[in-house]
């Protein structure tokens, strides 16, 4: 198989991801619920996993927040800043894990910045945006559809300076891009575990820079008389049993990308994306490329693009159709009546694998 969606997860896992899920399934009890050595190593296994996102991702250990995925990160981190009615900053290019849950919350969104690949425009509305005073902002670091490259630096900036706390969705950059809550000066980080940070799916991460709420209620293995949450994170976010096995393996992953480094990561990342653009449009297909672009392409052929899709599918080629969950990206863009065909590349991205893709490719009727 030619595995081209890991813009929806990371595939194969790498070996000592693997490895750590199997042995945590062998030696790891329930984490802070005993003194027995079972409960104690899956302490260690747990703090080894917020320990390594600590140093990758320039967060204090105890305010590394171990979630199911990053929508409940994000669910966690909006329902911290915003209430019912409150008008919020967002991209033109965020996941249904953002907009639902800020229309859930009948909060007011006001897009700023719909130009793909354009820097300028984007800067331009996203500040004009927040000159209608927001409670909050929200944006994504890099679109799920397009593998744009949104200047978050620059919008972090923005809020910054005028004390709008935002958060950054993180769910395509992490592991592959810089991101830095102490330099970003972000409230909040959310970012999944299974993706650019190679472990397993049912993992996720969500960095506090500021005072989350909770969204779930129960044990934590800690202050049992108290009939509140605890106040000391991470605790106060992390109720009922971790999945002790996968943020095992989400340990590995993060390990296996700081040894191998996200810039190199990247820079195999882009190199294919680039070249399979070429050779798609020299092929014939409408690709969606610019400046700015991550390891994300996506493009259309002849026809109904989950037909094509299907196609490639026959031929062992992985690839996903329609509206990845972020209608408002294709509008943005102009594709929501047809959706697209996205390839995503990951960390074994390779020539190899380009060049057995564009062949493929080039047999399409």
């Amino acid at each position: 198989m030619i595995y081209l969606d890991s813009g929806a997860t990371s595939f194969p896992k790498p070996l000592p991801v693997r490895r750590a899920v199997a042995r945590a399934l062998a030696v790891c009890a329930n984490p802070g619920r005993g003194g027995y050595a079972a409960a104690r190593e899956a302490d260690r296994t747990v703090y080894a996993c917020r320990e390594a996102a600590g140093k990758l991702f320039s967060c204090p250990t105890e305010r590394v927040v171990l979630t199911n995925s990053c929508t409940q990160g994000l669910n966690i981190a909006i329902r911290s800043l915003v209430s019912p009615g409150d008008r919020v900053v967002i991209s033109g290019f965020e996941h249904n894990a953002v907009t639902r849950t800020l229309y859930g919350l009948g909060a007011e969104m006001v897009i700023g910045g719909r130009k793909l690949w354009d820097w300028d425009d984007t800067l331009e509305k996203f500040e004009d945006a927040l000159r209608k005073r927001p409670k909050a902002a929200v944006f994504t670091h890099v679109s799920n559809v397009f593998g744009y490259i949104l200047p978050v630096e620059a919008m972090a900036a923005l809020c910054r300076e005028r004390n709008i706390p935002f958060i950054l969705d993180a769910a395509q950059s992490a592991g592959s891009l810089t991101v830095d809550l102490g330099k970003l000066g972000a409230h909040f980080i959310a970012m999944p575990g299974h993706k650019g940070l190679l472990g397993p799916q049912g993992t996720g991460l969500l960095l506090c820079g500021g005072e989350p709420k909770p969204l779930l209620f129960g044990g934590t293995g800690s202050a049992s008389l108290l009939q509140e949450m605890p106040e000391e994170l991470p605790d106060r976010l992390e109720p009922g049993t971790l999945n002790v096995p996968g943020f095992a393996g989400l340990a590995a992953g993060i390990r296996c990308v700081a040894e191998r480094g996200p810039e190199t990561i990247f820079r195999n990342e882009h190199r294919e994306t680039l070249r399979c653009a070429r050779g798609l449009e020299t092929l014939g297909f409408e690709v969606f490329t610019g400046e700015h672009q991550a390891a994300t392409l996506s493009f259309r052929g002849k026809g109904d693009c989950q037909e094509l899709a299907d196609w490639f599918a026959a031929r062992g080629v992985a690839l996903r159709a329609g509206l990845h969950c972020a209608p408002l990206a294709h509008e943005s863009a102009g594709t929501v009546d047809t959706g697209t065909v996205r390839a995503s590349f990951g960390w074994e991205a390779s020539q190899a694998q380009s060049q057995n893709f564009l062949q493929i490719a080039g047999r399409f009727p």
